[in-house]
């Protein structure tokens, strides 16, 4: 899944936001998230483990007076087993609304509202 929100903040406060290991639980409960690269004020690299595996990243890159946020996410169930197109994408589905809940609190958190 790929997915970007832009936020109308500087890179470093975002970057902040998203670094912070305490928000993880909070943004992405079902996921089992191990730090991959921290990238400073261009983002986050982690592995996901459990009960799902793959890779997330959040890619911060500066764009007029703010920053776009790239939301990377590859999962693969962790028995191996291919999944119906239909629960592929009711899975897509869920993670692009969360990713949008969680980019877009942060919008409103950074710039203000």
């Amino acid at each position: 899944m790929v997915d970007e929100t832009w936020i109308a903040a500087p890179a470093r406060l975002v970057a902040a936001q998203i670094a912070d290991s305490a928000n993880w639980p909070r943004w992405w409960p079902d996921l089992d998230l191990a730090v991959d690269e921290l990238r400073g004020t261009e983002g986050v690299r982690w592995v996901v483990r459990g009960r799902a595996r793959g890779s997330m990243e959040v890619w911060l890159e500066a764009d007029r007076n703010g920053v776009r946020v790239h939301y990377f996410l590859r999962l693969d169930p962790p028995d191996g087993r291919r999944l119906s197109p239909r629960h592929s994408e009711r899975l897509r589905l869920t993670y692009r609304r969360r990713a949008k809940q969680v980019f877009w609190a942060l919008k409103d958190e950074l710039e203000g509202r």
